[in-house]
C-alpha cells in the first residue's frame, strides 16, 4: 500500500483511534486471559475515582481541542490533512494534546476497571502512536507550514 505525500496528507490509515481503541481492548483481553494482581482494600476506590479523573481530564481535552479545530476550519482526523496551524489552547501546552488526551483515557479506564494491564499499555500506545502517526503529522505540519511549525515545534514540547 503506498503511503501518501505527507505535503497532503499524514497517512492513509487513522491509526491513533485504532491505538486507542486496540490498547483499551486489549487490555480487558488480556486482564481475561492473564489476570494480574491489583490493588486492594481503600486504594481500590482511590484508583477508581482517580481512574475517573483521568478519563474525565482527557474527555475535556478533546472537547476543548474539537472547539478549536472547528473555529479554525481544520479537520480532526488523523489521516487528513491540516488547513490551519493551532497553537493555542493546548497546544501552547502539547503539540499532541489530543494523544496525551487518549493515553489518559487508557489508563484512567485501567484504574477506574481495576485492570493493571492497561496500565501496561500506556507507554506501548504511546509508542505506536509517535511511530505510526506523529512522526508523518509533524512532516506534513513542515511541509503545509514551513517556518511557523518550526518556530511553533521550537517552543512546545512533544507529548507535554
Amino acid at each position: 500500500m503506498d503511503r501518501p505525500d505527507v505535503s497532503e496528507s499524514p497517512n492513509a490509515i487513522p491509526w491513533p483511534p485504532i491505538v486507542l481503541f486496540g490498547s483499551i481492548g486489549l487490555g480487558f483481553v488480556l486482564g481475561w486471559l492473564i489476570p494480574l494482581p491489583w490493588l486492594d482494600g481503600q486504594a481500590v476506590e482511590l484508583a477508581f475515582y482517580a481512574g475517573l479523573l483521568m478519563i474525565l481530564a482527557a474527555l475535556v481535552i478533546d472537547m476543548r481541542v474539537t472547539r478549536l479545530f472547528r473555529r479554525h476550519g481544520t479537520t480532526l482526523l488523523p489521516h487528513k490533512g491540516a488547513d490551519a496551524l493551532v497553537t493555542e489552547g493546548p497546544f501552547a501546552w502539547s503539540r499532541n494534546p489530543i494523544y496525551v488526551g487518549n493515553l489518559l483515557l487508557i489508563g484512567g479506564v485501567g484504574l477506574a476497571a481495576g485492570e493493571l494491564w492497561h496500565l501496561i499499555l500506556v507507554p506501548v500506545a504511546a509508542a505506536l502512536i509517535d511511530r505510526l502517526a506523529i512522526e508523518r503529522e509533524e512532516a506534513h505540519l513542515a511541509a503545509k507550514f514551513g517556518q511557523a511549525w518550526r518556530d511553533y515545534e521550537r517552543r512546545v514540547r512533544r507529548w507535554v
